[in-house]
């Protein structure tokens, strides 16, 4: 599994555990979106060359696997 699969993974079931323990409801969903919008705003910030070659390795499982 990818590292940033697990810290994905990690921050979801610190958030989770947050919001068992009678933390304010908004602390727990900012982390699961801060969570989801890391991976989707650094890829964003790829230029198209880079996703381009991003993609061929991944079509090559290269990475991610």
């Amino acid at each position: 599994m990818a590292p940033r699969i697990k810290y994905s993974i990690a921050a979801i079931v610190i958030a989770l555990v947050l919001l068992v323990t009678g933390i304010p409801w908004y602390v727990p969903v900012i982390i699961i979106a801060i969570a989801v919008a890391v991976p989707a705003i650094a890829y964003a910030n790829l230029t198209p060359e880079q996703r381009r070659r991003l993609r061929q390795a991944r079509g090559r499982k290269q990475i991610g696997s």
